[in-house]
C-alpha cells in the first residue's frame, strides 16, 4: 500500500515521483507498465515502457485517477507514464476561478 509522503522511481526510465495522495485501497502504482519501487531500491527491469505505457510524463505535473483515490507529483521526468494498475493516470487540470465583476 503507499501512503502519502513516499518518494518512488520507475524500474523502466528516469521518472520519479512524491505521493501527494493516497486513498485506501490503491492498486499498485507503475510507470512504463511496471510496478514503482522506493528511491533506495535498484532497478530490476532493464527493458524499456511498454507500449500502452509510454507516453511519458512531464516535471512539476500532478497526475491523478478518475476516481481521485490517488495524487502523484512528477519530481523528474522520464519517458513511461503512469498508471494505477492497469488503468493510466492524467494530468491534473487546475480549478477555474469564479468570475469576479
Amino acid at each position: 500500500m503507499v501512503k502519502s509522503g513516499t518518494r518512488l522511481r520507475s524500474q523502466v526510465c528516469t521518472t520519479e515521483v512524491i505521493v501527494v495522495r493516497a486513498g485506501d485501497g490503491a492498486a499498485e502504482l507503475r510507470c512504463g507498465g511496471v510496478p514503482m519501487v522506493d528511491l533506495d531500491q535498484p532497478r530490476e527491469s532493464a527493458a524499456g515502457p511498454a507500449a500502452e505505457f509510454s507516453g511519458g510524463t512531464l516535471i512539476g505535473k500532478r497526475y491523478v485517477d478518475a476516481d481521485g483515490t490517488i495524487e502523484v507529483l512528477v519530481t523528474k521526468p522520464g519517458a513511461g507514464s503512469l498508471g494505477l494498475g492497469e488503468i493510466a493516470l492524467s494530468v491534473k487540470t487546475a480549478k477555474p476561478l469564479p468570475a469576479s465583476d
